[in-house]
């Protein structure tokens, strides 16, 4: 098995990794579903042939409890593993939904502020401001995302040994 990460892939919002397979997506799959079943009391998810969710079972629920993505595809004739780590989907959409928010409110504070500045309209001098407080509000958000995947570290590191222990040959005891 081989996998690969690159320093991007530490940078993202949702880190990625892709890692190689010598089974199918369907042995993949089975090899998933009885490693969920005889480690139940540290991991769950949903398992379908080409997608699986998997989490790490905690006591708590907080919003940056990762989840990890694994999607299979066929590149070369061999099986391709793609992990995705993030937080719940409704997390990553509220996440995205806030983001969105503030590049808006960013583009039009800042044409307002430019197109004032054009014309020589002394009106639309307070929008500068507001705009640096909106890019400041997306980089704590950013930093929240960061201290979140800091807080959620341990359980990253044990979905990605998840990842790589499901690739290998199961046997039922």
């Amino acid at each position: 098995m081989k996998t690969e990460e690159t320093t991007l892939d530490k940078m993202r919002l949702r880190p990625r990794f892709k890692m190689y397979t010598e089974l199918s997506a369907e042995e993949y799959s089975e090899n998933i579903k009885k490693f969920l079943k005889k480690n139940a009391e540290e991991f769950s998810g949903n398992v379908n042939t080409e997608i699986a969710l998997i989490t790490v079972n905690t006591e708590q629920d907080h919003y940056w409890k990762p989840n990890l993505s694994l999607r299979t595809e066929m590149e070369d004739q061999r099986t391709v593993i793609r992990g995705i780590f993030g937080p719940s989907s409704a997390v990553w959409t509220f996440f995205m939904f806030l983001y969105f928010l503030l590049a808006i409110i960013w583009m039009v504070l800042i044409t307002l502020w430019f197109v004032g500045e054009q014309i020589n309209i002394q009106d639309y001098k307070w929008a500068l401001p507001a705009s640096i407080v909106t890019v400041v509000l997306g980089l704590i958000m950013y930093a929240a995302v960061k201290i979140g995947q800091k807080k959620a570290k341990k359980e990253m590191e044990k979905l990605r040994s998840f990842a790589i222990l499901s690739t290998l040959p199961f046997e039922e005891k």
